[in-house]
């Protein structure tokens, strides 16, 4: 039986001729972070478009409570931001990627407090500095308390609406990536929506991907509705490389309150001196290990997946009624808000936790540079994968990675810009309608978030993913031949498809490594202290030692520039 995830390359039968037509040196899929930072680089020397597939306002960034780690404070270095990200890392960094996005954190918050970003200062007017877990000393910079994001994308936001050679197309979901090529070759732009204007081609000289996350193809999730792995699903298709697919983070601590939605609890929360207890109030993270509450996320996220799996009655809860009410409604602000439409009051009342799917490790193969394995592309923030995180990301390292690989992204696009050929107009692609029965595309929705949650999220087991892969390979049969109209229908098609490489991924990983932990493989194995990389058509991974990955990638990356 054909495999249903190679029969198909784009998710709409289209001919680009057809199609209404916009035309840009630079396109940026996504608003967050990295996309933003991407564009005001890229502005500098070339027309912008950045894509929004919501608001402005609905980003993973813009979601984020913590903060962006820096190494700014007096008795902090370079040398131990970097020290903190290996070690959190499980042996999987890469050691050149860390340095060289680490030492850059102080230049680009200085450059943030140029352009007027909030960032919370002490009494003495010095930046206030938060600490989170596995960090060793306090060098997260946060704002407004915990709406760190909220800030920053703000910040960005107002510097891009500002600058005239960037347009903002907001409601705007890109589809697809669009090669010279059928099967592969250049990126030449992206099809998209959008719910005015219809499906359009955006032509662009060089493309960056910036598209987020993941974290919707499970069913507990920290992320925001459009975080469908859209932006990893498109490459895919496209040809590039992508790697490290299994190392999903999950984030220990979400608001667990029945019928409602999943609310990020920050871990500076327990920075600022929370604690994690049980239902019968005992702090059972003390026997778990050395740092307690603040170990890396995946040891607290396990370690309370573990303890509400043993027992039916169990429950897990944030204690911070120590802090007191005024300490925590000061700090965290945007938190005491949320707690107070549930009745939860921190100060006198346990705050109920679950963990939830929050960051993806892995991504689009990228150099240092941003540039990928397809001619045309380049990629940044949560949607790439550089080498910073290793198998577990240190906390706050994130929104850093954005604001640099963003700002390098933007840079490389411009490299070569003025040399390169317009874009091809073309005939792209023709699709025939399926003949299959059509499955109910909210029912597949709800259904693959439910079996990954289960089988492929926190604790994962060999078996169980065999039996996953061929729960997805039936939906998939019946959704990838199927031609939709509307945003729904495609977020499904790249969940299944973002789902598939995950489950793949976490199948040829037999051992347990940071966020990966396999039941079935519970220890660490020195045999697969290797990145995997894969690519479109291909049944196995090239398989990359550790600290040669920065070097691969910009072969690779080279290679795809002749």
């Amino acid at each position: 039986m054909a495999d249903p995830f190679e029969a198909r390359r784009y998710l709409i039968p289209f001919r680009a001729i057809l199609l209404p037509q916009i035309f840009t040196d630079v396109l940026v899929v996504g608003a967050g972070v990295a996309g933003l930072r991407a564009a005001l680089a890229a502005a500098q020397g070339a027309d912008v478009i950045v894509l929004a597939k919501a608001g402005l306002d609905t980003s993973n960034t813009a979601w984020a409570q913590g903060g962006i780690a820096a190494a700014v404070g007096d008795d902090d270095s370079v040398d131990a931001h970097v020290e903190d990200t290996l070690a959190a890392g499980a042996g999987l960094c890469e050691p050149d990627a860390v340095r060289s996005i680490v030492a850059e954190g102080p230049e680009r918050i200085g450059e943030l407090a140029q352009l007027g970003m909030p960032f919370d200062r002490s009494g003495d007017g010095a930046l206030a500095l938060g600490r989170e877990a596995a960090h060793r000393t306090h060098r997260v910079l946060h704002a407004h308390g915990d709406a760190t994001g909220r800030a920053l994308a703000d910040t960005l936001i107002a510097a891009c609406r500002g600058h005239e050679r960037i347009r903002l197309f907001e409601h705007c979901f890109a589809l697809d990536l669009v090669t010279e090529e059928v099967d592969g070759g250049r990126c030449a732009g992206a099809i998209t929506h959008h719910p005015k204007y219809g499906l359009q081609v955006i032509w662009a000289r060089r493309t960056i991907l910036a598209a987020g996350g993941l974290g919707q193809i499970f069913r507990e999730t920290t992320n925001p509705p459009v975080a469908t792995g859209d932006g990893l699903a498109m490459a895919w298709r496209a040809g590039a490389a992508v790697g490290d697919v299994e190392f999903v983070q999950f984030h220990p601590t979400t608001l667990y309150v029945a019928g409602s939605g999943r609310a990020l609890i920050s871990e500076a929360v327990r920075g600022e001196g929370a604690y994690l207890v049980d239902q019968d109030g005992r702090r059972f993270m003390l026997d778990v290990h050395e740092l307690a509450e603040l170990a890396p996320r995946d040891v607290v996220a396990r370690a309370i997946h573990r303890l509400l799996a043993t027992n039916p009655n169990a429950a897990v809860f944030l204690d911070a009624r120590h802090l007191g009410r005024d300490r925590f409604r000061e700090r965290f602000p945007g938190i005491f808000a949320l707690l107070e439409q549930f009745g939860i009051d921190p100060g006198r009342d346990l705050i109920p936790i679950r963990p939830a799917a929050h960051y993806a490790i892995g991504g689009v193969l990228v150099d240092l540079h941003g540039r990928t394995s397809l001619p045309g592309l380049l990629a940044c923030g949560e949607a790439a994968l550089v080498g910073l995180h290793g198998a577990n990301r240190l906390a706050s390292n994130s929104l850093l990675e954005g604001l640099v690989m963003g700002r390098r992204a933007g840079q490389a696009a411009l490299d070569g810009l003025d040399r390169s050929a317009p874009a091809p107009l073309r005939i792209v692609s023709d699709i025939r309608p399926s003949t299959r029965s059509a499955l109910d595309v909210h029912d597949v929705a709800s259904s693959v978030k439910s079996v990954l949650w289960r089988h492929a999220g926190i604790e994962r087991d060999g078996a169980r993913l065999a039996e996953v892969c061929e729960m997805l390979d039936f939906w998939a049969r019946y959704t990838l031949d199927k031609i939709f109209d509307e945003r729904l229908g495609w977020e499904v098609q790249n969940i299944l498809w973002v789902g598939r490489l995950l489950v793949r991924a976490a199948r040829w990983r037999e051992e347990s490594r940071g966020v990966h932990w396999r039941a079935d493989r519970p220890a660490p194995d020195d045999a697969f202290a290797r990145h995997a990389l894969w690519r479109r058509g291909e049944n196995a991974p090239r398989v990359v030692p550790v600290g040669e990955l920065t070097a691969f990638a910009a072969d690779t990356a080279r290679a795809a520039r002749r």
